[in-house]
């Protein structure tokens, strides 16, 4: 365990303290909370009584009298603590000791009230009894604003706000409204998709074969049935097995897993909503989708556009409709439509793509069109018709056999949703599964499997259905103006937590003075940190061996570099 700050010890000897008062720092009883935050000022009446509970956020104590703001789950609430008011007999320890020296800044407590106005207009709960619910000994990371109104001290590190989301969404309410709306896009799609009679079903997430998708999955092993097991890429292939059984419209919220690379726009666990209807092709599916995405906004915003960065973007139906192959001719003036696998590598390579002998047709184009073409589709757009090779799940299109009905929809830049005609024929399917066995072997490890009772499953016949995939993850952050994915996820995937590297006075002295530095000049450090020759090299190559720092040399001199 790491060392206790000084805050830490005295909250410590304050729990101690509390004990020894008979007082229970963690009590298990229910506490009956009738009133919360947001009920000012709809529900406001003078002298009414009220019972709230939340977290001590701020204190102004004044001698028998002390303002305090509680934080619950909804907002902020001021209450008015008065001596006399908590202590109508002559022991006031409940007062001077507890609530004044005992409590602190964090602290979670239960208040039986009654409402009243300030002199200065403040609707406030006035304290008549209150209960320590819990100790907290651990101070918050505050933000402090000084009288020039300079503030210091935000919880704004990126990192630690994503390790400690418990803390980010105390101190930083902004956070909290962000899932509050992640959550509110949800049922909003869950609302949306039942009023159709559609069902939501749950699907296997540990599945024989990771199915549905080009992917590289995370791979166990099951030791009863002494198999391997994968986390789902995609739950496509289930869902389509339920068409086939005879529904007629299913949908899943799905959490997927891709053992894949990690970005501001990817985590290798992320939500999908999945939804296939009999009866329909890509073409309904375009519409429904506009209808859907409008409604979202709606609902947010009370309006079909928002801000997203830069851009001003409107939801409002219908969206334009581009082929993809005249996409990418339009933007790199290259037609691609008649190219060999090596011809479209060879164009991939002039246009400084990084590509490889891996990577076939479908791969090749797709490349081409992600670097070159996606960022200029800003307004909502579905890039349609994808050639037979990008597309191994998808029906062949009705008026040109090389192409597929297949739809992505383009918003900011950025892949929202992925949809199809779905391929309902076994002996086709099972060929285009054949072909992406051959990408495998060539060494493509994220070609699709074959799921040989997935063929059988169409055997028995799937009606003509319409399948999407819409991206949770970035429908939010395209609805709340984030840049990260991480910003919507909870509890993002992070690299492990470095434990702090014990240091001597020296080393330390060292750090301090690398930090400082703008130019991080080797002889400028040591000058600055004034120590002797043979204490300089001694803590350099201590903290060369912790890999805190390293020395690096240039035409312009020795410089020191942090590490990570």
């Amino acid at each position: 365990m790491s060392k206790l700050s000084e805050q830490e010890l005295i909250r410590r000897e304050k729990r101690e303290e509390l004990k020894k008062l008979g007082i229970n720092a963690y009590p298990a009883e229910l506490f009956p909370v009738n009133f919360y935050s947001n009920n000012l000022p709809q529900d406001y009446k003078e002298g009414k009584k009220v019972v709230i509970a939340g977290r001590i956020m701020s204190r102004r104590i004044q001698g028998k009298a002390s303002f305090a703001e509680l934080q619950d789950s909804k907002g902020k609430i001021q209450v008015y603590f008065n001596r006399d008011e908590i202590c109508p007999s002559e022991d006031k320890s409940l007062y001077n000791q507890v609530y004044k020296k005992l409590l602190d800044i964090g602290d979670i407590i239960g208040i039986e009230g009654t409402l009243f106005t300030t002199m200065v207009g403040a609707q406030t709960v006035k304290v008549k009894l209150f209960t320590l619910l819990n100790k907290s000994l651990r101070p918050l990371p505050l933000p402090k604003t000084d009288a020039d109104g300079n503030t210091y001290d935000e919880f704004n590190d990126a990192e630690l706000r994503y390790r400690m989301r418990y803390v980010d969404l105390i101190v930083n309410p902004e956070v909290k409204s962000t899932f509050l709306k992640r959550s509110k896009i949800i049922t909003t799609i869950r609302n949306f998709l039942s009023d159709k009679d559609y069902l939501e079903v749950e699907t296997p997430i540990l599945q024989p074969i990771p199915g549905g998708a080009a992917a590289r999955p995370f791979a166990t092993h099951h030791n009863a049935l002494n198999i391997p097991l994968y986390l789902r890429i995609a739950n496509e292939l289930y869902l389509k097995r339920l068409i086939v059984g005879g529904f007629e419209g299913v949908f899943e919220f799905a959490k997927d897993f891709r053992n894949e690379g990690m970005d501001r726009t990817h985590n290798p666990e992320f939500t999908v909503m999945e939804l296939y209807v009999a009866y329909k092709d890509y073409l309904w599916m375009m519409e429904t989708t506009e209808n859907l995405l409008e409604k979202i906004v709606i609902d947010l915003n009370q309006k079909t556009n928002i801000q997203v960065g830069a851009h001003e973007i409107d939801f409002k139906a219908p969206y334009p409709r581009v082929p993809i192959l005249q996409a990418i001719q339009k933007h790199t003036g290259i037609d691609v439509s008649n190219m060999s696998e090596d011809e479209l590598r060879k164009t991939a390579i002039d246009m400084g793509l990084e590509v490889d002998q891996t990577m076939g047709e479908g791969k090749l184009i797709d490349e081409i069109f992600g670097e070159k073409c996606e960022q200029h589709y800003v307004q909502p757009t579905f890039i349609i018709d994808y050639p037979r090779s990008m597309s191994p799940l998808t029906k062949e299109h009705r008026t040109n056999p090389e192409l597929t009905e297949r739809f992505e929809l383009i918003v900011n830049g950025k892949e929202l949703a992925n949809a199809y005609s779905e391929l309902n024929d076994p002996i086709d399917q099972k060929e285009r599964f054949e072909s992406q066995l051959a990408l495998s072997e060539k060494g493509d490890d994220e070609a699709m499997y074959i799921d040989h009772d997935f063929i059988r499953a169409l055997e028995y016949g799937m009606p003509p259905t319409s399948g999407i995939g819409i991206g949770i993850d970035r429908l939010v952050m395209l609805m709340t103006n984030k840049s990260s994915i991480q910003e919507v996820l909870l509890f993002p995937q992070m690299k492990p937590e470095r434990k702090a590297k014990a240091l001597g006075e020296e080393e330390k002295l060292v750090m301090d003075s690398v930090k400082k530095s703008n130019i991080k000049e080797l002889i400028a450090i040591k000058t600055a940190t004034g120590l002797s020759n043979k204490k300089w090299d001694n803590s350099i190559k201590k903290l060369t061996l912790k890999k805190l720092i390293k020395v690096v040399k240039n035409e312009k001199g020795l410089f020191i570099e942090m590490l990570d």
